[in-house]
């Protein structure tokens, strides 16, 4: 019986972990936050257009998207966002199982310019 409990408590932990987490883009706030990098997955285009301050623009569409990431420290935390969400979405489940500790900010931009 005790090993049951175990192998539970176990089974819990392991399809908890390992998870990106989400928050909506409009409660998203840089203030006090350190050791972080703030990812913008939209094309060059999109980003000349307007994103966040302080993100760095790596658009999820490259051949090599994977490839530019190796610059980002995975100590960091990794907050990344596109144009809605669905891209970010994909992006953040592609971060966390290369070992990111991710939060997508859903809603995306337009949800951030909707706010302002």
């Amino acid at each position: 019986m005790k090993n049951s409990w175990i192998i539970l408590v176990l089974s819990i932990l392991l399809t908890s972990c390992g998870k990106s987490q989400s928050i909506s883009i409009t409660d998203f706030s840089q203030e006090g936050l350190e050791d972080y990098t703030l990812l913008d997955v939209r094309t060059p285009e999109e980003f000349t257009d307007g994103h966040l301050e302080n993100a760095i623009n790596i658009n999820w569409y490259d051949a090599n998207f994977v490839d530019q990431l190796k610059e980002i420290p995975k100590e960091n935390t990794l907050y990344v966002y596109c144009k809605k969400g669905g891209r970010s979405a994909k992006a953040a489940t592609l971060l966390d199982s290369l070992g990111y500790k991710v939060i997508d900010l859903q809603g995306g931009y337009d949800a951030y310019q909707a706010k302002q």
